[in-house]
């Protein structure tokens, strides 16, 4: 296992993708950014890009507001 920051450490198997960790976040299936260490990640490249230990994720969504 190799622990990863998303708003608080999380514990996640080693070689996991980025997609995999999403998926347990419930996140609205549109309106969302993701960065890796401050560098964006596509989301077509979420299934591709791996996790390392001490990553740390931001996670954004976007919000209707006025």
């Amino acid at each position: 296992m190799i622990s990863v920051v998303v708003n608080e450490v999380r514990r996640v198997f080693e070689g996991d993708c980025l997609d995999a960790l999403l998926g347990e976040l419930s996140l609205p299936p549109k309106g969302v950014a993701v960065a890796v260490n401050g560098e964006v990640v596509r989301r077509v490249d979420w299934i591709r890009h791996r996790l390392a230990d001490g990553d740390v994720v931001d996670v954004l969504t976007a919000a209707q507001g006025g």
